[in-house]
This record gives structure tokens, C-alpha cells and sequence, in this order.
């Protein structure tokens, strides 16, 4: 039975872990941890049982390692607590419904002596937020939930440059805590927050100082949010709902959990390192992987690749350029070829390059090659399915590591042709 119902959450799970193959069977002895993948040992109603998820070419992080056994602690936990005789298909559609939400609540509480509903409360009214429309426009917000004293608090907004108005008698996140326009649309989840401590009383409202945000990138990918986060006391958090209606949760060290399309996801940036580890130095892959979360949130469409062979190798490939042999677009792009892309993502011109049509060729040592570029896909060594974007990112990827964005949100990772990892 627990393999059963674990069939109806297969999908979810394997789509957390960015398309891994995930298998809960029953331990009948001899089994022993593989050396690579993750392999967790769990008692259900006293019988024992082994979870596994295997990702061939891209080993799991330790956030992700956590997530899962958060999560099969909660599915031990509800099964047993929901396992009777006559209900099995109610146990599943509950199941199904929660575990996700329960199991992103408790690795946010991290004290696992102590309850985690007031965090998963917050997760539920956010979930309705993100469907609701204010004069046409999506509604936003954001909390802060800190784990530090009021006093270091105000030290943090004046060593940052933000400005705190604490709230005096603290104010408990209830069911009707929305019910007042302005929780939405004065307190937007990118200017303004809610300060809540752990129990979900709000403290008071920060607002962040417009100056500390330097570039486009940097404001799409919340990075000074991250900063606050990671000195607003150990197991802080930030969690938002933006103006693609969907929930951010931002964790210290620099991570986030996305409830997107109805299901939660990962963005994890050791993922996207290790992936990069032996094909651009850190700094570069560090910029492309905050900058593709960018264009995935701003829903814009792209297609890097990160060449790995010489220029005549490159040439090539070359099918085209987009807008042919224009001559002005001839002078933009030459104007911009052998910057960095650390340098083309300070200047707030990286996004805008990237969003452009046709591949975007990057150099080993993180420098623009090609904007533009149209591939032969002939190249691709195997049939593709899917549009012009995949069939692109799929040819390039025999000459290096590819990043895709889909204009509707997913980033893949290819490699030799092939898919080794979505997010979202």
C-alpha cells in the first residue's frame, strides 16, 4: 500500500529533483546505500522500506538530500496517521494535495521538536494571493521571518540603509490578515515587507533602500533580500508572492524554493555550479545561472551556450544571425563581443542580449563570442522533439554546455545532446 500511494506522488517528486528517477520499495535485507544518488532507508508501520532517486551526470546537493528526507519523514508521518481500512483513495488525494506544502513548512521550521503550522498557514494564504487580481493587476507581497532580537534588527536596516517602522502591539498573520488592500499592494514583496518572527507576528515593515540594488539582474533575483536574510538570525527566510503570481521563498545560504504552476520547485545554484564547474570560472557561472532565474521569472526565452572548441569550430555551425548582415545590428554586436559577462551584467545590458533571438555563444573564459547566432541544427545527432529552442539547445550542446530558458518559465540543462536537468 505505502508503494501505491507513493505512485501518486512520483511525478512531483521527480519533478522537484529537476527529472530524476525516483523508486520507494520495500527493504526485504541486502540492500545497501548506493555510492552515488540518494538512498534513505524509512519504517512505515513498522515495516522497513528504501526510497531512491537516481540523476545520471548531475549529482544531488545537499539542500536537495535534506528536501527528501524532509519529505519522506512527512510521508511516513501522514500515512500512518491516515491509513484506514476504506480510505485509501481519500488518503491519496490528501496525500497528493500536502506533502509538499508540509514538507517545505517543516524544513523552514527547522526545529523539528516544535510545530510548523503557523509557517504552513502563511504558505496557504499566499497560495490564495497568488490568485488574486487588484484592478487588474496581480497582487503582491512579501514577509521577512527573522530569528533575531528587534534590537538586532535595527542595527541590520542601519547598516544596510533600509529604513524599519516596528509595529507595537505585534500583529498575528490570521486568516483575515489580507482582508485589507494595503497588505498587498503598499507592502509589494519587492520595496516592502513584513517583519514576522517565527511564531507569524508581524514586528513592524522594512522597506530596502533603493540604493543597495545595482543592475537589473540583481533586482529580478531579489539580491539584496538575500543579504537581509542572511543576517536576520540562523534559519531566517524571506517568502514572497511576485508579480508572475507565484511564491519565492529565500533561504540563507542563497537558495529558493518556487511554488510554480501549482507545484513547488528548487532553484538551487550548486546545482547550475556543478554543471558549469569544468567549463567557465565561478564568477561567470554564478552570473549566468542568477541571470537565467531572472529571464525565468521575467518569462523572456534564451538559449547560452558555453563553447568549448576553437573559432573555425564555431564558424562552422553558423547557419546565420538574427537580422541577417544588418548594419546596425552588425555595430551593436561588435560593439559588445569580448566583454565579460560579469561586465555586460553590471551594466544592465546582459538580460537584454540574452532575451534578444538565437543563441548567445559564451567563451570558456566567460566572454561574449556571438549574439544572435542561428546553429546548422544538422547538427543535432538525433531526432528532437520539440520546438525551435530545444532543437537549438540540443545541437549546441555538442560543443559545450548549454543553458535554455523556456519563455514560459522551465531552465534546462543539456549536455552532449541530451536533457540532464529542468527547473521549474
Amino acid at each position: 500500500m505505502p508503494i501505491t500511494v507513493f505512485d501518486a506522488l512520483r511525478g512531483n517528486i521527480s519533478s522537484f529533483l529537476g527529472g530524476a528517477t525516483v523508486e520507494l520499495f520495500l527493504d526485504e535485507g541486502g540492500t545497501t546505500s548506493a555510492d552515488s544518488g540518494i538512498h534513505e532507508r524509512l519504517i512505515i508501520e513498522g515495516s522497513p522500506y528504501v526510497f531512491t532517486a537516481d540523476r545520471p551526470c548531475l549529482p544531488f546537493t545537499q539542500a536537495e538530500k535534506k528536501f527528501c528526507r524532509e519529505l519522506l519523514t512527512a510521508f511516513a508521518g501522514l500515512y500512518s496517521g491516515f491509513n484506514l481500512e476504506g480510505y485509501a483513495a481519500h488518503f491519496r488525494t490528501a496525500l497528493l494535495a500536502s506533502i509538499m506544502d508540509i514538507t517545505v513548512a517543516r524544513s523552514l521550521r527547522g526545529d523539528h521538536s516544535k510545530g510548523f503550522w503557523p509557517i504552513q498557514q502563511l504558505i496557504q494564504l499566499l497560495k490564495h494571493l497568488s490568485y488574486q487580481r487588484y484592478e487588474g493587476t496581480p497582487a503582491t507581497t512579501g514577509f521577512i521571518v527573522h530569528r533575531t532580537t528587534q534590537q538586532n534588527l535595527k542595527s541590520l536596516a542601519r547598516q544596510r540603509q533600509h529604513t524599519l517602522f516596528p509595529l507595537q502591539p505585534h500583529q498575528a498573520v490570521t486568516p483575515a490578515f489580507f482582508a485589507n488592500p494595503l497588505t498587498y499592494r503598499y507592502v509589494d514583496g519587492t520595496n516592502l515587507f513584513f517583519l514576522t518572527n517565527i511564531q507569524m507576528q508581524v514586528t513592524g515593515v522594512v522597506r530596502i533602500g533603493s540604493s543597495t540594488v545595482k543592475n537589473d539582474v540583481e533586482r529580478l533575483t531579489q539580491r539584496e533580500l538575500f543579504s537581509v536574510v542572511s543576517r536576520a538570525g540562523s534559519g531566517a527566510f524571506a517568502i514572497t508572492v511576485n508579480e508572475a503570481s507565484e511564491i519565492e521563498v529565500l533561504t540563507s545560504p542563497a537558495k529558493l524554493l518556487v511554488r510554480r504552476k501549482g507545484g513547488w520547485a528548487i532553484f538551487d545554484p550548486d546545482i547550475f555550479r556543478s554543471f558549469l564547474a569544468d567549463s567557465i570560472d565561478p564568477t561567470s557561472a554564478d552570473d549566468l545561472l542568477w541571470t537565467a532565474y531572472a529571464l525565468s521569472k521575467s518569462r523572456h526565452g534564451t538559449v547560452i551556450l558555453i563553447h568549448n572548441r576553437g573559432p573555425k569550430q564555431l564558424a562552422s555551425l553558423k547557419k546565420g544571425s538574427v537580422g541577417g548582415d544588418d548594419p546596425v545590428g552588425r555595430l551593436l554586436v561588435n560593439g559588445i563581443k569580448g566583454q565579460t559577462i560579469t561586465a555586460l551584467k553590471q551594466a544592465s545590458t546582459l538580460l537584454r542580449i540574452l532575451s534578444a533571438d538565437g543563441i548567445t555563444v559564451i567563451s570558456r573564459s566567460g566572454k561574449l563570442i556571438e549574439t544572435g547566432f542561428i546553429i546548422d541544427t544538422s547538427h543535432a545527432m538525433e531526432v528532437v522533439t520539440g520546438g525551435g529552442r530545444t532543437t537549438a539547445a540540443s545541437a549546441a550542446s555538442f560543443f559545450g554546455k548549454v543553458i535554455k530558458v523556456s519563455q514560459d518559465g522551465p531552465i534546462e540543462l543539456y549536455d552532449n545532446g541530451r536533457l540532464i536537468y529542468r527547473f521549474g
